[in-house]
């Protein structure tokens, strides 16, 4: 299978030398969407089971689409819960992002369900990542150095802690959660707010005085809004999602149709 686990990974090179990296969304169940996205050169999917219907057994199916399609593949769990998070390695992910983490605590144990001991606590088994158990020892040598978690900051209470979640070993980078974000505040998708703004002023900041790879999920599928995120030195971009681009562009081609 092509760019399958057990080798180094692009995306946690270009984490740790904090290198543009630009990936999708994905929640239709389908791998004819992974091939499709596929051909817009995406380096990464994110499978997203927090919001959508996708199932454990969908999920192992996409994940070896999206690699078999020279992607990696990386899955927004539900929630920062050792079994959830250790089922969707096993399955073959080369990483997780985990919501609603508000402390370094919570960012310690969702590293810790990935890597196994002693650098984590994950229970072993033998599924689709370790080759069925043909190739274990290869799997756990590259599970700990090259597996990534992404932490997702969709909380003030986060974004006051956020210093202390950057220094916690095994944390590749940060994603910008904004809807949730700004509901935390009581001021839900009013991204123009100054108290919003402000917020999302200071993550900035505190993650480049850092160093570390600063992340955001663009949800519109404008183009143009995704090179203001460049511009402001932001290097883990997920680009929309698929129902987005889809559907995006099906209302843009109607509404002209319409309109003539």
């Amino acid at each position: 299978m092509k760019n399958f686990l057990h080798n180094n990974s692009a995306l946690k090179s270009k984490l740790t030398k904090n290198e543009l990296s630009i990936g999708s969304w994905l929640t239709i169940p389908h791998p004819a969407v992974v091939e499709i996205m596929s051909s817009a050169n995406f380096e990464w999917l994110t499978i997203d089971i927090e919001h959508s219907a996708i199932d454990f057994e969908t999920v192992q199916n996409l994940i070896g689409h999206i690699q078999a399609n020279n992607m990696e593949a990386l899955v927004r769990v539900s929630k920062n819960d050792e079994v959830i998070i250790k089922r969707v390695m096993d399955a073959g992910a080369n990483g997780i992002v985990v919501p609603m983490v508000k402390n370094a605590e919570e960012a310690r144990e969702a590293v810790s369900f990935v890597k196994y001991p002693p650098v984590g606590k994950r229970g072993v088994g033998l599924s689709r990542a370790q080759h069925y158990g043909v190739n274990f020892e290869s799997y756990k040598k590259w599970v700990q150095k090259e597996s990534i978690v992404i932490i997702q900051i969709e909380h003030i209470e986060a974004v006051n802690n956020l210093s202390e979640i950057l220094d916690v070993e095994g944390v590749d980078g940060i994603i910008v959660g904004p809807y949730d974000l700004s509901a935390s505040m009581g001021k839900p998708g009013m991204f123009n707010d100054e108290d919003v703004k402000e917020v999302l002023n200071r993550i900035d900041k505190i993650t480049l005085s850092k160093n570390k790879p600063l992340g955001f999920h663009v949800i519109s599928s404008d183009h143009q809004i995704m090179l203001e995120k460049i511009n402001k030195k932001y290097t883990f971009l997920a680009f929309s999602l698929d129902f987005f681009f889809l559907g995006d562009k099906a209302r843009e081609q109607m509404s002209f149709l319409k309109r003539n």
